[in-house]
């Protein structure tokens, strides 16, 4: 009961006491941390959409190229996407738009796809042209390999 009185001694607001009066607050020792300040809230992330754009068109050129009869378009695909992934970079810039993996993901898979178009056109990969069906040859060669086996 002690305990109780002396607590309401100790925390009593009497209309005529003093600030003085009060007894001080506890001391933080060396081995308590302050309390952390708080950082002011800023507008919540969200994607940006030209860094998004850039990676689906970056993922559908790189499909397209790899077709073999729709080279020609994957390339011009390509190239969209690689713009779209520029911007998307600009973009990311500010501080509370996300999504520069997104564009950077999309920018290489744009300069992946160029090369490639580029380089399957001119005839320097005998593996993919716009007169191959690379996916019937790999059909064929997954049959071949898996006939055995099922």
């Amino acid at each position: 009961m002690d305990a109780v009185r002396e607590h309401d001694t100790l925390t009593d607001a009497r209309p005529g006491a003093r600030p003085s009066d009060r007894p001080a607050p506890p001391v933080a020792g060396p081995s308590e941390r302050p309390a952390p300040v708080p950082v002011a809230a800023g507008p919540k992330p969200r994607a940006s959409l030209l860094a998004t754009l850039g990676l689906i068109t970056g993922v559908g050129a790189a499909l397209l190229v790899l077709s073999g009869p729709l080279l020609g378009y994957g390339i011009g695909v390509a190239g969209l996407a690689l713009v779209l992934s520029l911007a998307g970079i600009r973009a990311t810039r500010k501080r509370h738009i996300a999504g520069k993996t997104d564009a950077l993901i999309g920018m290489v898979l744009a300069l992946g796809a160029i090369v490639v178009g580029v380089l399957a056109l001119t005839g320097s990969l005998s593996w993919l042209g716009t007169d191959t069906q690379p996916v019937n040859s790999l059909r064929e060669w997954l049959d071949t390999q898996f006939i055995d086996r099922f």
